[in-house]
């Protein structure tokens, strides 16, 4: 899953260096290079990659700190 696009998908937060943001769920509306904006259900969010570990879809935890590129650029990058 890490390299596909992650637009419609639910993501999970799964750890992060603020615990409010822990079990925060969504759909993911946008991703750039530094960021991933999730809707859940009542406000739209935008994460910092580099502070969270999370799921797409149930999947493998993401690290995000080594998913900071543009999604073009991550789709095609070995893991």
């Amino acid at each position: 899953m890490i390299n596909l696009p992650w637009i419609s998908h639910n993501l999970t937060v799964l750890d992060s260096n603020d615990p409010t943001l822990v079990g925060l769920s969504g759909t993911v509306v946008n991703e750039t290079k530094k960021t991933i904006i999730v809707r859940t259900q009542s406000r739209e969010v935008s994460l910092a990659k580099d502070v969270i570990t999370f799921a797409i879809d149930s999947g493998d935890p993401i690290i995000g700190s080594r998913v900071t590129q543009r999604a073009e650029e991550r789709i095609s990058r070995r893991y």
